[in-house]
């Protein structure tokens, strides 16, 4: 007799078909049959509630968090069963002595960087055999451009010299065989937006060659939006490596109302062959580091450079004016707006009282101007601040997700006290509000972009559907419940109505309480698909 039984559940199995009532059986971590009259030994009472494939999370920055807090109630709570990770061009591996401190100081904004933690890792391999210790959900990682940059070229803004490009293939070549399923940039972000077309083509080839896809932050979301894709779009026509587009958003006043081109763009893309994919969260502020809104130009030589730049004053005169009047290609080429860049967390808790104001509201509680403000933090934290940006259109979030190529990532960060509440209400928003509420995608169509969709680009083994045979990654929701409850001022709190995850048959969230099991695994990528060691 099968170990478990969903009874009576209302099965909307990840492809995008029609929702159907069975009764499903789970037997050693696998779905074992679905039809009528099945028994099990343990019976779960699925009248009224929908099962899923577990969701998994095309977007995350969960690196480091994962290890640090293993049962993960983030995404157990609202049904994640797969994070993908190594985001934006910048993680832990592969690291040395002389990049891993430098990277936990730029990353701490992200991730934090937890006093008596231990960095036992260097590769890629022993990152992924550090997951398997015991984690909550699934993980797939991305080897980061930016940070192989920085083992090879350190923070200096000019190309690779064919023997130092020859290098980073190198380390590519190994993290890919190591089990990542392919390579992330992060172009708006130092070091790998110093980083030339030609350099990621070169890359993104030997991706092509090991069967993995390119996920990429671009070169700019404001003013350059379009020619940011298209560049995209050009690396993965001439390296013949598929495409990925993180967090694919039109945002800022220049880009109101304009996602129709971004589309239009895409699937003439696809239409030539482009094998390509894209994230996006159902929310209007993005969220990043107060630092990445500097110029390019502050950061090179490294997080110790930049703050020395920020205490020289002729420096400061031409990083106000970038910011002020020209706009900055941290800032996406846009001239900020203090009013849109909201404190969201500090790293030296004596700045705490500067959480959840903008910057505008603190240069005027100080008498001073914005651009002073943004400086002062900077440095009195050390590059650690965190921020929301309030530069989202509704009508460019609704027009990406119902695209074709559309799946769902959280871009949540989970540090700070006052972090996006995407972090912890993606997937229940996309299910309550966008497909009960607003009726903008059916639930089928929902699940399908949280599930079989995303599963497909990683060639997830069995994984993504609900099919016997099948790892039993599984979500039981209600459908007249299901949602967010995160918000903005109080963004930690569990989703409603999901209640029960499974992660290779084992539960983790049982009658909506985590049960801190950690039955998930790094899935490593091989020639035949991604799946557990």
């Amino acid at each position: 007799m099968p170990d478990l039984l969903f009874r009576g559940a209302t099965v909307i199995d990840g492809t995008g078909a029609e929702r159907r009532r069975a009764d499903v059986t789970v037997d050693a971590g696998v779905i074992t049959a679905l039809g009528d009259g099945l028994t099990g030994r343990q019976v779960i009472d699925a009248e009224g509630l929908v099962l899923a494939p577990g969701f998994i999370d095309m977007h995350a920055h969960s690196d480091l968090r994962l290890l640090v807090e293993p049962d993960h109630p983030s995404r157990v709570t609202q049904g994640v069963t797969c994070e993908l990770l190594g985001q934006d061009g910048l993680s832990y591996a592969p690291v040395d002595d002389v990049t891993l401190p430098q990277l936990r100081r730029q990353l701490a904004g992200w991730n934090g960087d937890p006093d008596g933690f231990g960095w036992d890792w260097r590769t890629v391999g022993q990152y992924l055999d550090r997951l398997d210790r015991g984690i909550a959900v699934n993980a797939c990682y991305l080897v980061p451009h930016g940070s192989l940059r920085m083992m090879v070229l350190g923070w200096q803004d000019r190309p690779p010299t064919p023997q130092e490009l020859a290098r980073m293939r190198e380390l590519l070549g190994q993290g890919l065989h190591e089990g990542a399923v392919g390579l992330s940039s992060g172009l708006s972000y130092p070091p790998g937006m110093y980083a030339g077309t030609a350099e990621l083509v070169a890359l993104c080839e030997l991706v092509a060659a090991y069967g993995g896809f390119h996920a990429t932050h671009q070169r700019s979301y404001g003013k350059g939006a379009l020619e940011g894709y298209a560049e995209m779009v050009e690396i993965s026509r001439q390296s013949g490596c598929p495409l990925h587009l993180a967090h694919a958003t039109m945002n800022f006043g220049v880009n109101a109302g304009r996602a129709g081109e971004l589309l239009e763009l895409l699937d003439r893309a696809i239409a030539d062959g482009c094998d390509l994919t894209l994230d996006s969260y159902p929310y209007l502020p993005g969220s990043t580091t107060l630092a990445a809104l500097l110029p390019g130009w502050v950061a090179e030589g490294g997080p110790a450079a930049a703050l020395a730049r920020l205490g020289d004053p002729v420096a400061r005169m031409r990083i106000g004016r970038e910011l002020e009047q020209t706009g900055s290609d941290g800032c996406h080429g846009v001239v900020v707006d203090w009013a849109t860049v909201q404190i969201s967390g500090v790293r030296d808790q004596r700045l705490a009282a500067a959480v959840g104001s903008t910057v505008a509201q603190l240069a005027d509680a100080r008498g001073s101007s914005g651009t002073e403000v943004f400086f002062q933090l900077l440095r009195d934290d050390e590059l650690g601040t965190t921020i929301l940006q309030h530069v989202g259109h509704e009508e460019n979030v609704r027009a990406i997700m119902r695209h074709r190529a559309h799946t769902a990532g959280s871009d949540g960060l989970l540090v700070g006290a006052r972090p996006h509440p995407r972090a912890w209400g993606t997937f229940p928003r996309y299910l309550g509000y966008y497909a009960r509420e607003l009726g903008v995608l059916t639930l089928e169509e929902a699940v399908a972009r949280m599930t079989g969709r995303p599963a497909r680009r990683l060639r997830l083994e069995r994984r993504g559907l609900i099919r016997p045979g099948y790892h039993a990654d599984l979500v039981l929701f209600d459908p007249q419940t299901v949602g967010a409850t995160a918000t903005f001022e109080d963004p930690c709190r569990p989703a409603a109505g999901i209640q029960h995850v499974y992660v290779n048959g084992t539960a983790v969230l049982r009658d909506t309480r985590p049960t801190g099991a950690l039955p998930g695994r790094a899935l490593r990528r091989t020639e035949q698909g991604t799946r557990a060691r």
